[in-house]
């Protein structure tokens, strides 16, 4: 076993003494995390998001802050202020900038889609930049720096949508479901326990900056790379090589940084699972939740119920050539083009 094949599994350990299940969902974490990449968790409430997060970057003895998004939250309240500081010394006045709860290392952007547009901005450069602009002076973010945001797909008054913009700087769109139901039972028995202490740390700041450097180092082959372009090109319809099928339901396509995200969680993945090198399957496993969110559907494809990560599914049966379906079987693509 590798180090962070290692590192791996005694994090996902750690976590599952707060946590049932959810293990793809965790490892789908770590890999946004090492490769300095953002993600948004979308779930029913109860399903343990907000723990999840809270938990990880105890596991990664990293700074945590959660902010929760509401109607009245301004941009500054995330971001932070100037304030008039008072040198009782000197007997002088100015201006002093007080930071706000992005400052940290892991920030839970909880319900993100209950604030205006004015103020979800707000973590666009915070995001991308990994800094914060206030009157005129730029404020580095401490290192390393990720958003892990939450989404309600249930209550959809007073939410306003994320921008297209803003969905694409996230890696990845996961998806938390309901447990099953011997997952269920082991959750319901554990409330009538004491509550689990903190996670032990058993990485820090610098392991993740040491996975990210490692991850450039796995080997993406040719042909394989030249795939992944491939599939996002092809969820264009604009684009010569796009199936029927996505010329019908999809309006506009994934960007180029699509390809980039792929490529970069595949390499992270691999090294989690103590390859040096990607495989098919990697690019299997995290496809549907780095091009879902990517994709806007056009009014046939919304009117026929189809979702997002069915196209996707559907585009990578297609785009690998993979062993169709038993006849039996063919109803279930019609569900799965509505997940």
């Amino acid at each position: 076993m590798t180090r962070w094949e290692e590192a791996a599994r005694r994090v996902q350990e750690e976590l599952r003494r707060k946590i049932v299940g959810m293990d793809d969902v965790i490892e789908k974490m770590l890999i946004c995390i090492f490769t300095r990449n953002h993600a948004l968790l979308v779930g029913v409430p109860g399903l343990a998001k907000t723990l999840l997060i809270s938990s990880l970057a105890e596991a990664l003895d990293l700074s945590f802050a959660r902010i929760q998004f509401t109607p009245d939250l301004m941009p500054s309240d995330i971001t932070g202020t100037e304030v008039l500081a008072e040198d009782r010394g000197e007997g002088t006045r100015a201006f002093r900038f007080l930071p706000g709860p992005v400052f940290a290392n892991i920030v839970l952007a909880d319900e993100i889609n209950r604030t205006p547009p004015k103020t979800q901005a707000a973590l666009m450069e915070a995001m991308e930049e990994r800094q914060v602009t206030s009157v005129g002076k730029r404020y580095p973010l401490p290192e390393p720096f990720f958003v892990l945001a939450t989404q309600n797909p249930i209550e959809q008054e007073g939410t306003y949508p994320l921008p297209a913009a803003q969905l694409d700087r996230f890696m990845f769109r996961i998806r938390i479901e309901y447990p099953e139901a011997d997952e269920e039972r082991r959750i319901a028995r554990r409330t009538t326990r004491p509550s689990a202490q903190r996670a032990t740390p058993v990485l820090g700041a610098k392991d993740v900056a040491e996975f990210g450097a490692e991850v450039t180092r796995v080997d993406l082959p040719k042909d394989l790379e030249e795939k992944i372009v491939a599939l996002v090109r092809r969820t264009r319809p604009e684009e010569p090589s796009a199936p029927q099928f996505i010329r019908d339901w999809i309006a506009f396509g994934a960007s180029p940084r699509a390809a980039q995200a792929l490529g970069t969680a595949c390499r992270a993945r691999a090294l989690l699972h103590g390859r040096n090198t990607v495989r098919l399957d990697d690019v299997l496993a995290l496809a549907p939740d780095i091009v879902r969110h990517r994709l806007v559907l056009n009014y046939h494809a919304t009117a026929e119920g189809i979702r997002a990560v069915g196209v996707v599914r559907k585009l990578l049966d297609d785009h690998f050539d993979l062993a169709p379906k038993p006849e039996a079987a063919r109803p279930l693509w019609r569900r799965l083009l509505r997940i």
